[in-house]
């Protein structure tokens, strides 16, 4: 077994397998469930948009709290176990204010444990090894995405229509993770001591930050306020007239797609540099979603779906371990953090806005402008100026 595999590395990839087994249950069905019971568009891009907007801003400032203790593992803790106690909820009620109640306290778990579970991860390996601890981390967690779906899948066939009970099955797979958060470890980092701001100023990390990092992440914010929420392209390919168990397994398709290529694409990305790789995975977003906004065949959305899936490898796990180069060690909670949240604050505009886009005038629109975007921000990306800043 490689030496950067370390036993934390291990603990929390098998935490993110299983919380996102329970997630991916429910992430392919919701917008499916919700359209079917009368929910429009626009409402399900602002349930996804204001969800990850909460996550966006407990993400700062959690990850601030976490640098000023020098403590992860509570932040894990807890972030999961909220997570796990979302997933019943949803079976409660049909209603749109408890939807997005149940919803928020997802996001909200998953706020509270980003940053520290990402600075965890960066503490437990080297600059050689970032690339690929990331991606093996990431490549875990989306097998939880493809093991979920499929559960989905095998219950949706025998039981068509029946949505409900999978919100309380998910319940199971989530409280295995939070289980497993109880014997995880850590080594004590120095705390930072400065003082946690509000949510409001959670963000103060940028007037700080180097000029590399605002450089990076400025170009990636500028990309996010235009990556909308997945739940489109589940809602685009329902809408083209494939069935729900064929829009859930082309979902499962990208995720496989992800989880074989996750890995071996952090490897090239320490042999090659981060910047190449995330370059390439916007230039295939590009792709996709030009594509997507034309395809109406079954081969056509299969293969864009698993194109779909290397975008993600190669920007996702490999945008996170370029950022925390970008930064000095004590601050890479708050990197981290502040660089997920401000992300999920973009995503708010980029789902809403992608919403009433669709609305109004349909989806051709609402992909074009996304892949436009992504190719000036590839430009840009390919040519930025940046340089190491670990202390």
């Amino acid at each position: 077994m490689p030496k950067y595999l370390t036993r934390a590395v291990w603990l929390l990839s098998l935490i993110s397998l299983f919380t996102d087994l329970a997630s991916e249950m429910l992430y392919p069905v919701m917008p499916l469930y919700l359209q079917s019971i009368g929910f429009s568009v626009f409402f399900i891009g602002l349930l996804e948009g204001v969800a990850e907007a909460v996550a966006g801003l407990s993400k700062g400032y959690f990850g601030q709290w976490s640098d000023r203790l020098g403590r992860r593992v509570p932040f894990v803790q807890w972030g999961y176990g909220l997570s796990a106690l979302s997933k019943p909820l949803l079976a409660v009620l049909a209603t749109p204010a408890w939807v997005l109640l149940a919803r928020t306290l997802d996001r909200l778990g998953k706020g509270l444990r980003t940053g520290a579970r990402d600075a965890l991860l960066s503490d437990e390996t080297t600059p050689a090894d970032r690339g690929k601890v990331f991606g093996f981390h990431r490549s875990m967690d989306t097998l939880g995405a493809v093991l979920g779906p499929l559960a989905a899948l095998g219950w949706l066939a025998a039981h068509p229509g029946q949505y409900r009970p999978l919100f309380l099955w998910a319940f199971v797979p989530g409280v295995v993770a939070v289980g497993i958060t109880l014997v995880l470890r850590e080594r004590r980092a120095m705390p930072s001591g400065r003082p946690v701001v509000p949510f409001w100023a959670s963000f103060g990390y940028w007037r700080q930050a180097p000029p590399a990092y605002r450089r990076v992440v400025g170009g990636l914010l500028v990309f996010a306020l235009f990556n909308s929420s997945d739940a489109f392209l589940l809602l685009l390919a329902r809408q083209r007239g494939l069935s729900a168990p064929t829009v859930i397994g082309f979902y499962i398709l990208y995720n496989l797609t992800y989880v074989f290529s996750a890995w071996p694409l952090g490897h090239l990305a320490d042999r090659l540099g981060p910047r190449r790789l995330l370059v390439g995975g916007l230039l295939v977003f590009a792709g996709v979603y030009g594509g997507v906004a034309l395809a109406h065949d079954l081969w056509a959305f299969g293969a864009l779906f698993a194109l779909y899936g290397l975008y993600a490898a190669a920007t996702e796990g490999v945008g996170k371990a370029w950022v925390s180069t970008l930064c000095a060690k004590a601050d890479t909670g708050a990197a981290l953090g502040t660089f997920a949240g401000l992300s999920s604050l973009a995503a708010l505009v980029a789902s809403t806005g992608a919403g009433l886009l669709w609305q109004w005038y349909g989806p051709l629109p609402t992909f074009g402008l996304a892949a436009a975007v992504a190719l000036g921000v590839a430009a840009y990306l390919a040519r930025v100026r940046v340089g190491m800043v670990r202390a």
